[in-house]
This record gives C-alpha cells, sequence and structure tokens, in this order.
C-alpha cells in the first residue's frame, strides 16, 4: 500500500510516499529554520504563509522523486494535530482536497504517533508493544505503546518541554535558533560537571517531568554573571545544562521500564537527535538488558515520511476522516 504523506505542523513543509508503513520511497522537507532564525523562533504568522506557498511544489517533488502519479497512490494522510492551528490548516485542506479530487482514502495522523512510527522506518523488525520516550520542543511524554494505535500516557511534563528549556536556555546565551542543536554541539566541548543544576522531582508522580526551574536556574546563572561583568562559559554552561536534562529524562524513563516489567525501549521526537541522550540511553538499557532503539538522526525532526508510517497502520485500523475533517491545536496522543 503506498501512502501520500503531509506534514506542516510547525515549520517544515513536507510530503513524502510510503510504501506498506516501513518502505519510504520519497521524502521531501522544505524548511523554514533560516527565515525563522531572525526572530529566535517561530512566528506562526509566518509559518503558515510559508506552508501555503510551498505544498504544492513539494508534493509535486515527493510524487516525482518517487516515479508515481497521484493515481499509483492508494491513500493520503496527512498531520492533523498537534501543532501550530494555522500550519496544520495548510496541510490538512490540501490533503482534503487531493482526497476529494483523486477519491483516495484520507487518513489523519497524530504528529506524535508519527515521531514513535519513525522508528519503523528504521528498524523493519520492531513491532509492539514497547514503551517510548517521546521528546521534542514542545513534549516530553513516556508512553506505553501497546499496539500501533493504542497508546497510554505513564509519564509528561508538568510544565516545559525538555526541547523548550534547551531552546530558552540557548537563545539566553545568544545561540541561534534552533537552539537544542546549537546546545548539543557547543556541549561536547564543556566540562558538564562544572555547574550543578537541580534535578526536580515531582511528588507523587515518579514517572513525570519538570524542567521549569532547570531552565530558570540557568537563565538566572547566566543573568548573574553578566551582571557581574564575567565572562560566560558557553560550552561548560551547555554541558552542564544537557546532563541535567538528560539525567532526567533517562532517570524516569528507566524506572517507569522496571516498574512496567518492559524490555523494549524506543525514543522519538526531535530532542532524540541529542547525541548524550542516545548514548546514555544505550547504555542504560545495555546495563539492564533491554532492546533500545533510537529512529535515524534523518528522520528525528519533522518529515513526512514519519507520517506515512503511522498513516499505513492508522488506516488498517480503521482511522479514516471525511472531508469534515479539522485541524487540531491540541490532542492527547492516547486520543480514542
Amino acid at each position: 500500500m503506498k501512502i501520500l504523506s503531509i506534514e506542516s505542523s510547525c515549520d517544515e513543509t513536507a510530503a513524502a510516499v510510503v510504501e506498506d508503513g516501513r518502505k519510504v520511497l520519497s521524502s521531501v522537507i522544505a524548511s523554514q529554520v533560516e527565515e525563522h532564525k531572525l526572530y529566535g523562533g517561530v512566528v506562526p504568522e509566518i509559518a503558515s504563509r510559508r506552508h501555503a506557498e510551498a505544498i504544492v511544489p513539494v508534493v509535486k517533488n515527493a510524487l516525482k522523486e518517487a516515479e508515481l502519479e497521484l493515481d499509483d497512490i492508494d491513500a493520503i494522510a496527512v498531520t492533523h494535530a498537534p501543532g501550530l492551528i494555522g500550519a496544520l490548516l495548510v496541510g490538512v485542506n490540501f490533503a482534503k482536497g487531493l482526497s476529494l479530487s483523486s477519491g483516495k482514502p484520507l487518513i489523519p495522523t497524530h504528529h506524535l504517533r508519527s515521531h514513535i512510527a519513525s522508528n519503523y522506518i528504521s528498524y523493519k523488525e520492531l513491532k509492539p508493544p514497547f514503551l517510548c520516550l517521546v521528546v521534542s520542543g514542545g513534549h516530553s511524554h513516556i508512553v506505553m505503546v501497546e499496539d500501533y494505535t493504542k497508546m497510554k500516557v505513564i509519564g509528561r511534563t508538568r510544565d516545559d518541554a525538555a526541547g523548550e528549556a534547551f531552546d530558552k536556555a540557548a537563545r539566553t546565551m545568544g545561540m541561534p535558533y534552533p537552539g537544542g542543536i546549537e546546545m548539543d554541539r557547543v556541549a561536547e566541548l564543556g566540562d558538564e560537571n562544572k555547574f550543578v543544576f537541580p534535578r526536580p522531582v515531582v511528588r507523587d508522580a515518579p514517572y513525570d517531568f519538570s524542567f521549569s526551574g532547570l531552565k530558570t536556574a540557568v537563565i538566572n546563572l547566566i543573568h548573574n554573571m553578566e551582571q557581574r561583568g564575567e565572562k560566560i562559559p558557553k560550552e561548560d554552561i551547555c554541558a552542564s545544562f544537557r546532563k541535567a536534562v538528560v539525567d532526567l529524562l533517562v532517570h524516569n524513563f528507566m524506572k517507569a521500564a522496571e516498574d512496567f516489567g518492559v524490555k523494549t525501549l524506543v525514543v522519538a521526537g526531535g530532542v532524540s537527535a541529542n547525541s548524550l541522550l542516545r548514548k546514555r540511553l544505550a547504555e542504560e538499557s545495555e546495563k539492564r538488558g533491554f532492546k533500545f532503539y533510537k529512529p535515524d538522526k534523518s528522520v528525528c525532526t519533522d518529515n513526512a515520511a514519519m507520517v506515512g508510517a503511522q498513516g499505513y497502520y492508522e488506516y488498517l485500523s480503521g482511522n479514516t476522516a471525511d472531508l469534515s475533517l479539522n485541524a487540531i491545536a491540541t490532542l492527547p496522543i492516547d486520543y480514542r
């Protein structure tokens, strides 16, 4: 089954053709990163406008790269939630138009479920059940993936997401957007034990995260050093802050795996590209005899191939939509 998939939840306009949920025939991405760097983050109105400009050529190029025509496609999958509402609407409405004009089934796909599905592309043998750590700019979840479309949230952030904490800390140090990527690079040059940042614990919720206090601690440190006229040791701050965030993520994830008796662990989302997180999760999984899967870095960030992968399993479960489909800014990953 060949699925044409569309992703426009944030600042990447993407389209792909995926066969049977595992084989990527094409993947095209039009990134807006350079433009949003001017503002230190994504400007929703600009993102929506750029999606509207890019979506037609991106979809055409995805079909061309796959050497297929629209008639060769079996279904159309699109990210309908969660994300920036204006950005989502561009992709959803375009997909609805394609579905109407071609008669192809329309498959609504959840953005975070798609991030999890990026691992199906990287590992053909991976199948549920497994426990997944989903970490991105807007989300930090521990999810029990019981089946391809049946999921249960075990833990979540109570405030900021891990990716948001990385980006805001990086911006305070004057690093370009997206800050998390730059912070990871700079951290490799620093001493991760130079500064001791807090590791917040959520009382009575051992699998939940809290990154707000940690983010505030690093911002206050930087501001205090600036006020004293001291040079900001960016490398050491980045390394120490990255270690604190990764410590929190790994500790809660491993505790959840042990408590629930899960032996297969998966990481997904934009922050899953973080080099220290990938290393620590692999090391801790090996110590405990767990199987650990991490997506190829090429599919960690937003793309449409992951949408096509998840869309395939949504279709098999009977999850299709008519032309009343709408974009949703906020939707739990374990929705029914």
